[in-house]
């Protein structure tokens, strides 16, 4: 992480990927979700609108800046730490679109926006 990430990414957040879902060999529901994990964020709240990349609208709820790469659509994630296995019971908002772009102060390596939606 930069020196500027490390400098402003100073809050935990909770994340849950989604999982691969399905059944296991004995036909129990896999979890939807990965376990929760922890990642360092700034985040900015607030409600607005922003047009999706297929013309939609999407209301705004909070926009985390992060340099974790991982993130997708239909996530979740959450403002402090969770060790709650479902998002949904813990309060976390789904993800609804993920933006990149570049370091550009030290180049090592790229940033993201975590964006949730009403």
């Amino acid at each position: 992480m930069s020196s500027a990430g490390q400098w402003s990414y100073n809050k935990p957040c909770t994340l849950w990927r989604k999982g691969a879902g399905g059944n296991d060999e004995y036909g129990d529901p896999i979890s939807a979700y990965e376990p929760p994990e922890t990642i360092m964020c700034d985040y900015i709240g607030g409600m607005s609108a922003k047009l999706g990349s297929l013309g939609k609208e999407v209301v705004v709820k909070n926009t985390f800046f992060t340099a974790y790469a991982l993130a997708d659509e239909g996530d979740y994630i959450l403002i402090g730490v969770s060790t709650e296995t479902d998002p949904v019971v813990a309060g976390a908002d789904e993800v609804r679109h993920v933006t990149r772009w570049n370091d550009t102060l030290e180049g090592m390596e790229d940033d993201w926006a975590i964006i949730t939606g009403v």
